[in-house]
Order: C-alpha cells, then sequence, then structure tokens
C-alpha cells in the first residue's frame, strides 16, 4: 500500500476514533456499515465463545452483511454446528465458508500434523492466507476482538489500519459481563463448548479447557508462547514468506 494512501487511511482511523470514542457498540456499526465513505466491510467471525453477540449486533443494522467463516478443516465438529445455527437463527443471509487451499494443505501438511510441528505456519495456510484472499473485495473488516481478552488487546482501538484495510472493533470496550448480560438479554444460543469449560474457542487440536481464574485465552496453543493465530498481526503477515 503507497504510504500516502496508507496516511490517508490512518488518518481517517484516528478521526472515526475521535469521533466515535463514546459511542455504543450499535453505533458504531450502524455508522461504518452505512457510510458509503468508509466502503464495503465484511465481518470476520469464528462462531466462537462470544462471537454470537457481535453478529446479533451485524444482523440488526443489515443481516446481509458478508460473514467470512474460517473454516480450517481442524475445528470442533460443535462449532460447525453451532456456525449454521446462529446463522439461520440471526437470519444471516451472505455467510461465506473460507477454506485452505487443498494445494497447500497437500504441500505443507499432508499428514495433518503441522500443528504439532509449526503451529505458526499451520495457522498461516489455514487462517492468514485464506483470509487474506477473501478480504480482496473489500475495504475493511469487523472483528469481535475485546481489550479484556489478553494483554496484548489491552490498548486496543475501535479503529486502526492493518494491511492497508480499515479494521473495526466494535466490542473493544466490552467486559466478560457485558457479553454475558447482552446474551442473556437477548436469548442468544451460547456455543456448546463453553458451558465444559472452554473459553476461547478455536482448532481443536490447539484448543483446551481454561481454569478458573486463567486467561480467556490461555487455552490456546497452550505450552506454545504463541498467543494470536495470525490474522491479527497489525502491519505485517507472516504467510507470504513461508510460501
Amino acid at each position: 500500500m503507497p504510504l500516502d494512501a496508507h496516511a490517508l487511511l490512518a488518518a481517517r482511523a484516528a478521526k472515526l476514533n475521535t469521533e466515535l470514542a463514546e459511542a455504543s457498540a450499535e453505533a458504531v456499526l450502524d455508522r461504518t456499515l452505512r457510510d458509503a465513505r468508509i466502503g464495503d466491510l465484511a465481518l470476520v467471525s469464528s462462531f466462537g465463545a462470544e462471537s454470537v453477540v457481535l453478529l446479533h449486533l451485524v444482523a440488526q443494522v443489515d443481516a446481509a452483511t458478508p460473514v467470512l467463516f474460517l473454516e480450517t478443516g481442524m475445528l470442533f465438529p460443535e462449532t460447525l454446528r453451532y456456525q449454521q445455527q446462529v446463522a439461520e437463527t440471526l437470519g444471516l443471509s451472505d455467510v461465506r465458508v473460507i477454506r485452505p487451499d487443498n494445494a497447500d494443505l497437500f504441500l505443507h501438511d499432508p499428514d495433518g500434523d503441522l500443528h504439532v510441528r509449526d503451529p505458526e505456519t499451520c495457522c498461516a495456510l489455514r487462517k492468514v492466507k485464506p483470509l487474506e484472499l477473501a478480504l480482496q473485495p473489500f475495504e475493511g473488516w469487523i472483528t469481535g476482538r475485546k481489550r479484556h481478552q489478553n494483554t496484548d488487546r489491552t490498548a486496543l482501538d475501535l479503529f486502526e489500519v492493518d494491511a492497508g484495510k480499515l479494521k473495526v472493533n466494535p466490542l473493544a470496550r466490552w467486559s466478560r459481563e457485558d457479553v454475558s448480560a447482552y446474551m442473556d438479554a437477548h436469548d442468544l444460543p451460547r456455543h456448546p463448548l463453553v458451558a465444559q469449560g472452554y473459553a476461547s474457542l478455536g482448532c481443536a487440536p490447539c484448543t483446551t479447557k481454561v481454569a478458573p481464574g486463567e486467561d480467556p485465552r490461555a487455552g490456546r496453543w497452550r505450552g506454545h508462547e504463541k498467543t494470536e493465530c495470525g490474522i491479527h498481526y497489525a502491519g505485517g503477515r507472516f504467510w507470504p514468506a513461508n510460501r
């Protein structure tokens, strides 16, 4: 992305952060999805432990908003069923199931054990690259990230720039209590694995239950220093270097 274009996008993100600093998540979404100057946006959702809140909020503004769901081929069966249930319940009409390239899997993970040998590259080919390709038609994307989720997200802004696109985090300021209260108020379906102790859900081989008092994302890539799958490394993708 040319330097001047990046500067313009960063200025737009800063302006939106100022204008919507005290706005509710509903107001942030209404502005970003209805303001033609912002451009076309997609919601990226894992259909995980807390995803239904943002999906519901977006559905109230525009149920035809494109929803990109990364089906890595290693998700819990419960997540796949939950995705279908939530999409039907909320009336989401444009859920796009994004999968890794079969040729990449054959070349880099023929035995399905790359997550053990090299979890960074596994996430790169199963999540980062497919998402980059799926996001190409869009000017930006909406995420469900929140400041409370881990120490890497404590300074999360509502709007940021990542790899030449605007990234919107409407729930940045929400707490776990806010999320739970919203689910209760709107009688939203819970992911079935949450009741079994899974506070954050990703691929089945790399996700474990979380003990009381642990960071909600402590069960992701347990035993590794890794805390993110790579799609939220602002300003730097690592897939092209591994291609």
